[in-house]
């Protein structure tokens, strides 16, 4: 569902229906692009000795967590984001691993930021990833996430005869 800035309401909360499941190329790819050499996350015969072998194997790359749980918000309220202003307050409190299956939660914190665009408007929200342990969801992720969401009565015009332009006529979108 494409949400606009009006759509949003502080307080609303969201269970977003996708998951993912961690794979390491997920968590092989982000960290090489980013140049990240901890052995952490790549080198399952350091991890027997990395902090007593407190890890069973390489720990997800913080980055690629996050990355995630944002992406996995974005269907529902982002999709007509303009920019992203901040993330702020990222927490880790429980490790992640490769075969984890993340999913997300939000809450809308704001609505009535103060927006550097008469187009678009703040939203403010907060996201907490979780995986399932022994049929327990348990936190690995929170986050909060301010972004400059498309108003409604600047752009649903353009944006459905947009997307009226790209389809194919015999399967035009509906009003």
């Amino acid at each position: 569902m494409t949400r606009y800035h009006e759509d949003l309401v502080a307080g609303q909360r969201l269970a977003h229906r996708r998951g993912h499941t961690v794979s390491e190329s997920d968590n092989q790819f982000l960290s090489l692009l980013t140049m990240n050499t901890a052995q952490t996350h790549f080198n399952h015969e350091s991890m027997a000795t990395y902090m007593d072998g407190a890890f069973p194997r390489p720990l997800l790359n913080a980055c690629v967590a996050l990355g995630l749980a944002v992406g996995l918000t974005s269907e529902d309220l982002t999709e007509n984001a303009l920019a992203d202003l901040a993330i702020d307050d990222v927490r880790m409190p429980a490790p992640v691993f490769v075969g984890d299956t993340l999913h997300v939660e939000s809450e809308i914190l704001a609505t009535d930021g103060p927006s550097p665009r008469p187009d678009a408007g703040v939203l403010v929200y907060a996201l907490r990833a979780h995986k399932t342990v022994d049929g327990t969801p348990v936190t690995v992720l929170h986050a909060t996430r301010t972004v400059l969401v498309k108003r409604a009565a600047s752009w649903r015009e353009r944006d459905v005869a947009h997307r009226r332009a790209r389809r194919p006529q015999d399967h035009p979108l509906p009003s």
